[in-house]
C-alpha cells in the first residue's frame, strides 16, 4: 500500500513522511511490545486455550447436540468480531475517557497508510481484552481468529491508505467493504463527518446503523485531515503524540 501511495496518490500530505512516519512507527513498535508482554499468545492463542478448555459458547452447543457445523460457526464468528470492532470504535468516540486515548489515532494531521498502525497503547490494551473476552465467551475457532486478525490488519492498512482508486470501482467496492475515500470522510475535521463511517472492514454495518456518510462535504482534496484543535506540527511528534490523552486541553 505504501507504494501504491507514491505511484497512485490521492492528496498531497501536508507533513510528508519522514517525521510523521517515524513517530507512528515508533508507536506500533510500542505497542506490539506491550501487547508481546501482556498478551504473549495473542487472540488465537486465546482461542486455541479456549477451545483446549471446552470454554465457551461452542463447546457449550457441541455438548448440547445442537452446534452446527465448525466451518459455519466459523463465517458467523468472523462477521460477529467485526461488528464488534465496529461498535468497540463508537464507543471509543462516545465515551470521554476513551476518545481521549482513540484521538491519538484521529490528530495525525495527514491520512496515509501508517495511520491506520497509530493508536495508543492504551487503546490497543483495551481492545485486546475486549477481543479476548468475546473470544472466549464464543469459544471461537482459532482458525476463525487468525483469519479475523489477517483480514481486520490487511483492511485497515488499505483503508488508511493514500490511494486514488477510479470512481466506479470504489463505488462497487465499498457496497461490500471499507474503502479509502470512505474511511478518509471518519477522519475529516469536522465532527459530524469525524462521526460516521466507523467500519475497517466490511461497510455494512454503518449501513444498517445509519453511520454511513458518502463524501466529505469539503471534498477529499479540500478536506482538512486530524483535529481541529491540533493543525500544527505537533501531532507528528512521538512524545507529543503518546502525551495527548493527558493533556488538560481534552
Amino acid at each position: 500500500m505504501a507504494i501504491f501511495e507514491i505511484v497512485a496518490p490521492r492528496r498531497h500530505l501536508l507533513h510528508g513522511r519522514g517525521s510523521r512516519w517515524f513517530t507512528n512507527f515508533s508507536i506500533v513498535v510500542l505497542d506490539s511490545l506491550i501487547i508481546r508482554v501482556l498478551f504473549p499468545a495473542a487472540a488465537v492463542g486465546i482461542a486455541v486455550w479456549a477451545d483446549e478448555n471446552n470454554i465457551g459458547l461452542y463447546p457449550w452447543a457441541v455438548a448440547q447436540g445442537v452446534a452446527p457445523p465448525l466451518w459455519l460457526f466459523g463465517v458467523l464468528v468472523f462477521m460477529f468480531m467485526d461488528m464488534a470492532i465496529w461498535a468497540q470504535h463508537l464507543v471509543f468516540h462516545k465515551v470521554p475517557v476513551l476518545w481521549r486515548f482513540h484521538k491519538v489515532h484521529h490528530s495525525d494531521p495527514d491520512f496515509d497508510v501508517t495511520t491506520a498502525i497509530r493508536f495508543h497503547p492504551v487503546e490497543i490494551v483495551l481492545s485486546m481484552v475486549i477481543k479476548a473476552v468475546l473470544i472466549i465467551l464464543l469459544g471461537a475457532p482459532a482458525l476463525a481468529i487468525f483469519l479475523f486478525e489477517v483480514v481486520l490488519n490487511g483492511a485497515a492498512m488499505f483503508n488508511h491508505s493514500n490511494v486514488k482508486l477510479p470512481g466506479w470501482f470504489d463505488g462497487l467496492l465499498r457496497k461490500a467493504i471499507v474503502t479509502p475515500d470512505m474511511h478518509r470522510v471518519h477522519h475529516s475535521i469536522h465532527r459530524r463527518e469525524i462521526d460516521s463511517n466507523y467500519g475497517f472492514n466490511f461497510s455494512i454495518w454503518d449501513r444498517i446503523f445509519h453511520t454511513y456518510r458518502a463524501q466529505p462535504e469539503d471534498g477529499h482534496e479540500g478536506m482538512t485531515i486530524g483535529l481541529k484543535d491540533y493543525q500544527n506540527g505537533e501531532p507528528v511528534r512521538l512524545t507529543w503524540s503518546l502525551w495527548l490523552p493527558f493533556l488538560r486541553k481534552n
